[in-house]
């Protein structure tokens, strides 16, 4: 949920930190005072398009904050994936800096990110609908999602995904196999080819490593004898001088000699002898050793490195790698010489693979039209219990082709007037109606979508009375087990609130300047009293008032 919004220097609000809690929350204010402000705030943080005009007069800069706590898993995911930092509590800080000169900027729990990032996570973190931002509900590839989610389709749905995706990809096989004969017989010779010279070059993994290391040895055999004969002579010595071996024996025999005397020389003397068994050992493994020049090898050895060279070029920079590319060839050959066969084994899969995905398409299309008929159902339903028992509603369902998520397009009509036939809501609805009728398409799935703050504005345009009193009714239920936040301007809705904004404007040294404050409950019966009444607040106002905040 949304637990805090920060706004700077966003138009007329200088400085708010707005604290936000669970259940359902309103804000009132007069005409003017920023509600509007706070929208835009938050479509900033979510990522939408902001204007410059949004900067407070006289300031170079604005900013959002927006503090997400309570993540679902789902969300959690989607921002592993965007490699955004996770925080111990799973909260989410969504930054946003807008700046009249330079570059703006965006955070995720501080690190670096895109406004289109934040785009593609606002979905699933808040939902706003207004007279401007009901876009969820006038998009008709979401409406599949909600008979989906309130028919409980979701299983079903991914079965016949993973269907489809291999029917795809049977597809694919099967228009590679119908390739034309000449480019195949092309191919065929090609491979034919490189497999030869793969095959033929008998390639092993680290030959290559192996091969340097025997030329530079054969490069350098001279230097290489002349060493080990002169290191040979040092350790064993010669007619003239004796060697390290005899030295070193006879300092260890020397201080042996007297190392009862004095018990520190024990140690330097099993140094010594140690010394000495590691001198022997080396004199043995030198014997053992002879590097002759063979001028034939090293040509050899060149001509073998020059080979794998320039098959590396062709086929692959490791031997691991030409032999990898040496069995793909031999794979695809074998597939193009025995197409025919290939072909029918993968017509009849792909046939028994498209009468799966039929089925299942079918399946879901006829659990979609039955979730559909009880969908609209509850939904006209809530419609007239919002005092809107003309508005007509459908769940359009209309057969196609297959397509990732079955064999239906599906949208929403609405009618709002008897008489007039349906038509996209896009194409119907108002502002004030829009929120209406999602606040009715929210009741319905309430508990079945996924998004947990829900932004409600203008919801109550153009109705009053016993109608306000049913959308706060509303209202209250969608937010048992959601957060719902709705800006209004009626009374009735007010007093249904679990929690009350008071938002309003005060004018200092000719500067315009907004604020937002948590109402207690007298403060909340003075604001439901300036509702009902205006500014001349009387006693019999504010007593109605605490009736209202009483039966709510």
């Amino acid at each position: 949920m949304l637990s805090e919004l920060f706004i700077n220097n966003i138009a007329v609000i200088e400085r708010a930190s707005i604290d936000l809690e669970p259940g359902f929350t309103v804000l009132t204010g007069e005409t003017g005072a920023g509600k509007s402000m706070i929208i835009d705030a938050l479509h900033a943080v979510l990522g939408e398009r902001t204007s410059k005009e949004l900067v407070r007069t006289g300031e170079s800069s604005a900013s959002v904050s927006a503090m997400f706590t309570g993540l679902s898993e789902d969300v959690l995911a989607i921002l592993d994936g965007m490699s955004v930092p996770r925080e111990e509590d799973g909260s989410l800080l969504v930054q946003r800096d807008i700046k009249l000169e330079g570059k703006s900027a965006c955070k995720l729990n501080g690190a670096p990110a895109t406004v289109s990032m934040l785009k593609s996570i606002a979905p699933r973190l808040v939902g706003i609908h207004g007279q401007h931002e009901s876009y969820e509900l006038l998009s008709p590839e979401l409406h599949m999602t909600y008979i989906d989610s309130f028919g409980k389709l979701e299983t079903l749905l991914e079965k016949y995904r993973q269907s489809y995706k291999r029917l795809r990809e049977l597809q694919r096989q099967l228009r590679d196999l119908n390739t034309d004969e000449n480019e195949k017989s092309r191919r065929r010779d090609l491979l034919r080819y490189q497999i030869e010279e793969l095959e033929g070059a008998n390639i092993t993994p680290g030959e290559r490593e192996s091969l340097a290391e025997s030329r530079d040895i054969a490069r350098n055999s001279e230097r290489i004898s002349s060493a080990i004969e002169m290191v040979k002579g040092l350790l064993s010595g010669d007619e003239e001088r004796s060697g390290i071996l005899s030295d070193v024996s006879a300092a260890a025999g020397e201080l042996e000699r007297v190392a009862g005397y004095m018990s520190q020389l024990e140690e330097p003397v099993q140094k010594l002898r140690e010394a000495g068994f590691l001198l022997e050992d080396a004199e043995v493994a030198l014997q053992s050793l002879s590097v002759d020049f063979d001028p034939a090898a090293l040509d050899e050895i060149e001509g073998r490195l020059d080979l794998l060279y320039r098959l590396g070029l062709k086929y692959g920079e490791s031997e691991e790698q030409m032999l990898q590319y040496l069995e793909d060839c031999r794979e695809e050959l074998h597939k193009i010489e025995f197409s025919d066969e290939e072909k029918e084994r993968l017509g009849a899969e792909y046939e028994q693979e498209k009468q799966k995905a039929i089925a299942l398409a079918k399946e879901l299309s006829a659990k979609r039209r039955a979730a559909g008929e009880r969908f609209t159902k509850q939904v006209k339903a809530e419609l007239a219990f919002l005092n809107m028992p003309g508005v007509e509603f459908i769940t359009q369902i209309e057969r196609v082709p297959l397509t990732p998520t079955g064999c239906d397009k599906l949208q929403f009509l609405v009618s709002a007037n008897k008489g007039e036939p349906p038509k996209p809501l896009s194409k119907i609805a108002s502002g004030g109606e829009l929120s209406r009728i999602m606040l009715a398409v929210k009741t319905v799935l309430s508990g079945r979508d996924k998004i947990d703050t829900l932004i409600f504005d203008e919801v109550d345009a153009g109705v009053s009375g016993a109608a306000a009193n049913r959308i706060g009714e509303k209202l209250r239920q969608v937010s048992e087990n959601r957060q719902v936040l709705c800006i209004t301007h009626l009374a009735q809705i007010a007093a249904m609130a679990d929690h009350h904004l008071r938002i309003s404007k005060h004018v200092e040294k000719g500067r315009t300047y907004t604020q937002v404050e948590p109402l207690d409950l007298e403060g909340r019966k003075r604001e439901l009293a300036r509702i009902i009444g205006g500014e001349e607040i009387t006693q019999l106002q504010l007593d109605m008032a605490g009736e209202m905040l009483k039966r709510a």
